[in-house]
């Protein structure tokens, strides 16, 4: 089996037929977010506050609509919570020299390569690469912004990997799972004849990925050939901008697993409604709320199960605005205990900064 980016057990027997890309994936980026913007825009004028959801997460930056950092969710985690997270080490690039010092403090962490590099102000996994030596980390490190920090944290190869989207009210005791994405990574099957470009021009939802594809640098072959049945897997992200496949995984949301959830968020002071992203070995596995963190996204994570290529457009809009909707109650809450959205002036600033930042980032793969 080629495995150029880890395990390549299956979660579970794949589908007979990989489902073509959907009809919301096929809308331009832009037109997707028109509607959202008007109904925030409504949902604004009747809270008095187009930035009321960035107060929903009271001690995030923006409440996690943008500019936060993945270290600052877990910087506020207790004890339980930090437990389940994937082990990581912080480094901010100060020059040329700096292999040795992130060197020492992966040692000093118990890091060992393969290891996963990802900005710490990051999105849509720009900027996240796995390193599978100290050229490789060299190279990144010579190639990230200066003055920036960035996370070097453990490859994890279980096999699955989704994105859990939580909610809790300030008023409640415990919250619960609105929504569960699994992750498909974009990879093709081989048939023995085809090359790996050959493969992905026959995949409407790859070929797409390839054509729109502005920063990713592979890790196959292009001209290789697998055997019958050979499985090349080509990102080690599964978004959909890069050709993975979002499946809506609600169906797994048992007690257990909203159990475990809960005890994680609750150990997050005041923290009401994010996704976490998260790794498991088996479905069974995650039903039973075992599974290991990656990160923790805020306020403005998506909930991408509604991206699921079975729902129609109109089923993907009612999700989404029912998710809005949700974010500003959250922050009219939190409002009415004292706690003040973010400006807009602000969140502008926040918003500008990492778009600045994404694009000076080395290339995931």
């Amino acid at each position: 089996m080629h495995e150029p980016l880890g395990s390549a057990l299956e979660v579970r027997p794949p589908p007979l037929a990989v489902p073509r890309p959907g009809t919301i994936e096929r809308i331009p980026k832009w037109l997707n977010l028109v509607p959202m913007v008007l109904q925030w825009c409504w949902l604004g004028l009747r809270h008095r506050s187009l930035t009321l959801p960035s107060a929903a997460n009271p001690q995030i930056t923006a409440g996690g609509l943008v500019g936060d950092t993945k270290s600052e969710y877990f910087a506020r985690m207790g004890a339980h919570a930090r437990s389940m997270v994937a082990p990581y080490v912080m480094l901010r690039v100060a020059g040329d020299d700096m292999l040795a010092a992130a060197l020492s403090a992966m040692s000093e962490a118990g890091l060992v390569f393969p290891v996963v590099a990802k900005p710490d102000l990051g999105w849509c996994g720009f900027g996240v690469r796995r390193l599978d030596d100290a050229l490789e980390l060299a190279d990144y490190l010579a190639r990230y912004p200066v003055g920036e920090s960035l996370m070097l944290q453990r490859y994890l190869d279980e096999p699955g990997e989704a994105g859990i989207f939580y909610v809790r009210h300030p008023e409640q005791s415990s919250g619960w799972l609105l929504g569960i994405l699994l992750r498909h990574y974009p990879q093709v099957t081989g048939d023995g004849v085809s090359t790996v470009t050959q493969l992905i021009e026959a995949d409407a939802r790859l070929r797409r990925a390839v054509r729109n594809q502005r920063e990713h640098e592979c890790r196959h072959d292009p001209d290789e050939v697998p055997v019958a049945g050979d499985s090349v897997r080509l990102s080690l992200i599964g978004s959909t901008r890069v050709g993975g496949r979002y499946e809506d995984g609600s169906v797994f949301a048992t007690a257990e697993l909203t159990a475990a959830i809960d005890a994680i968020a609750r150990d997050m002071p005041q923290f009401h409604v994010g996704r976490f992203d998260v790794r498991y070995h088996t479905l069974q596995e995650l039903r039973c709320g075992r599974f290991t963190i990656m990160e923790v996204n805020g306020a403005g994570s998506e909930a991408v199960h509604a991206w699921d290529p079975k729902y129609s457009v109109w089923q993907v809009y009612r999700m989404v605005f029912a998710k809005q909707r949700l974010l500003f109650a959250l922050g009219a809450a939190n409002r009415a205990r004292g706690h003040r959205p973010i400006g807009m002036l602000a969140l502008a600033r926040h918003h500008l900064h990492q778009q600045r930042l994404i694009r000076r980032y080395p290339p995931s793969n």
